[in-house]
C-alpha cells in the first residue's frame, strides 16, 4: 500500500520503545477461565506465559502458519492503537477472530490449540490464553461487528449523510479493511477486490432505496 495512503502508519514498534503486552482493558475478564499474574493496572492477565516451547511441542500446522509474519517485531500497544483509531476492535480481538477462522474444523474451532500457541501464531501476542479467553475474545469481536453494522445502517438510513458522504464513508472503511487483510498476508486479486466492492455498492443501493421508501411513507 502507498506510504501516503490513509493506513500507511507503521504497526511495528519504535526501536527504542519498550516491549508491551496486552493492556489491562483488553484482557479477558476474571470469569473467562484465565489464571495468572496481575498487570500494572490491576487487571487480570489472560494466562501465565508458558516457557519457550520446544519445536517438538509445537504442532506442525502452527509452525507453518504465516498469516501475521509481516508483523514480526510489532508491539501489541502499537497495533492496538492503530486499530482503536480506525475500528471498534482491539488487537487481541482482531488476531483471535482471524485464528478462529483459520483453525475451524468440522466439529468447531480449535480454541485450545489457538490459546496454547498464541505467541507462536501472532508476533504481537505475548501470552498464552485459556480456551475460555479465546472464546470470550471471539464473542467480543462478533458482538462489535454486529453493533458497528447496526450503527452504520442507521446512519445510512436516517438521512444524516448525503449519498456522496456515504460513498466516502464506504471508501474509507474499505481501505482500512483491505489494509488489515494485506497485513494478515491475504493476497487479494483485482477480481476479488472488484467483486467485493460491487457487493458493497449493491448493498448500499438497497439501503438507500429502503431509506427513501421509509421517508416517503412517513411523509404521507
Amino acid at each position: 500500500m502507498d506510504e501516503d495512503g490513509p493506513n500507511a502508519a507503521r504497526l511495528d514498534g519504535d526501536a527504542d520503545s519498550a516491549t508491551h503486552t496486552e493492556s489491562a482493558d483488553d484482557a479477558a475478564p476474571d470469569d473467562s477461565g484465565a489464571s495468572g499474574p496481575v498487570d500494572a493496572d490491576g487487571g487480570s492477565m489472560p494466562s501465565v506465559p508458558d516457557p519457550e516451547p520446544q519445536d517438538d511441542d509445537v504442532p506442525e500446522d502452527v509452525r507453518k502458519y504465516a498469516r501475521f509474519k509481516k508483523m514480526d517485531g510489532a508491539q501489541y500497544d502499537r497495533v492496538n492503537e492503530f486499530l482503536r483509531d480506525r475500528t471498534y476492535i482491539t488487537a487481541r480481538e482482531w488476531a483471535i477472530a482471524r485464528l478462529c477462522s483459520d483453525f475451524r474444523t468440522e466439529t468447531g474451532v480449535e480454541m485450545t490449540k489457538i490459546g496454547e500457541n498464541l505467541p507462536e501464531l501472532v508476533p504481537f501476542m505475548t501470552d498464552t490464553y485459556t480456551p475460555q479467553a479465546v472464546n470470550q475474545a471471539r464473542s467480543s469481536f462478533e458482538e462489535k461487528v454486529r453493533t458497528a453494522g447496526a450503527t452504520f445502517l442507521y446512519g445510512a438510513m436516517c438521512d444524516f449523510f448525503t449519498a456522496e458522504e456515504l460513498d466516502d464513508v464506504m471508501y474509507e472503511a474499505t481501505e482500512v479493511a483491505k489494509f488489515l487483510l494485506e497485513v494478515e498476508g491475504v493476497d487479494l486479486s483485482v477480481e476479488d477486490e472488484l467483486e467485493a466492492e460491487e457487493r458493497i455498492s449493491s448493498v448500499m443501493r438497497e439501503v438507500r432505496e429502503a431509506s427513501e421508501e421509509l421517508r416517503e411513507r412517513d411523509a404521507e
